[in-house]
């Protein structure tokens, strides 16, 4: 895992993030609940490395999102190991919404003690103030709208659309502070650098579009070959990458004057194919492949 065919050296950390982790530890005194948020497809890759300095002892619900997307078998492997670590977690279908009682059902258990206090104080029941946090594009503002039952949010499919940190109210007892996707300094692991470009968690331009298409292409011929053949009406990729451009780009009608494929289309269609969704039933980190 730190050898240096796995090695990277991307030093990009826009400044918007390192102003969000200060937001957050000066309100994190604030908040009552942190909902971490992640990736079901990646959920190594998409857990923020230092997460725990800014919020520190408080209580957790580690959210994976997109479970609709992934592979259950492979993702369920996560899901235990987290659980056994301590975290209460919790998967979600966002398209159909159908956990959200779940969820406030998970929050208002986590803060059962202090109403109970609360009570025996005689005090009047405060609202549960809960910050959400993760990487850019996992979907907190899609969870967000499923929370308040609404549109309160922006949703996109690229990082960097949610800008400041807000206060959004749920309902008469919670209230939720949004913040935007942030990242660690340094991505300095292809093992995790390159989920994150596959699902669109860093900017396209971070790393080159070729490598990640054929990472994503390689995966699927590794792990999912049906999906592989199914899609592009491949089995095997070969050595000679000009081939394999060439069998997607005609099948997929990317071509240009002449009957000449476009290789970028080409790039462009394998990420937006696992982007949109088109492809399901994929996880990028794989629990064996880690030393945990």
């Amino acid at each position: 895992m730190n050898n240096r065919q796995n090695s990277t050296n991307i030093n990009w950390y826009p400044g918007h993030m390192a102003k969000t982790k200060r937001l957050i530890r000066e309100k994190i005194s604030f908040i009552d609940v942190v909902y971490e948020v992640i990736d079901a497809r990646m959920p190594y890759s998409s857990k923020i490395k230092d997460l725990d300095q800014f919020i520190h002892d408080k209580p957790r619900v580690l959210i994976f999102t997109k479970v609709d997307l992934c592979d259950k078998v492979e993702t369920e492997k996560w899901m235990n190991y987290y659980k056994n670590m301590g975290y209460r977690v919790i998967g979600m279908d966002l398209e159909h919404g159908s956990e959200i009682n779940s969820l406030i059902s998970m929050t208002m258990d986590l803060m059962d003690d202090k109403i109970q206090r609360q009570k025996a104080k005689g005090m009047l029941k405060s609202k549960i103030r809960v910050l959400i946090v993760g990487i850019p594009n996992v979907g907190k503002s899609t969870l967000i709208n499923r929370l308040v039952g609404k549109k309160a949010v922006k949703v996109g499919n690229r990082p960097g659309v949610t800008k400041n940190l807000d206060w959004i109210r749920i309902n008469d007892t919670l209230e939720l502070l949004d913040s935007p996707g942030i990242l660690w300094p340094k991505l300095d692991n292809k093992k995790e650098a390159f989920p994150l470009a596959s699902l669109s968690a860093i900017k396209e331009e971070i790393l080159p579009i070729d490598e990640v298409a054929f990472y994503i292409l390689r995966m699927l011929e590794r792990y999912y070959p049906n999906i592989l053949l199914n899609r592009y009406g491949i089995e095997k990729l070969g050595d000679d990458v000009m081939e394999v451009l060439d069998m997607i780009g005609r099948k997929r009608g990317c071509l240009i004057r002449g009957g000449m494929v476009d290789d970028m289309k080409v790039y462009g269609v394998i990420m937006n194919d696992v982007k949109s969704g088109s492809i399901r039933n994929i996880t990028f980190d794989r629990f064996d492949d880690y030393e945990l």
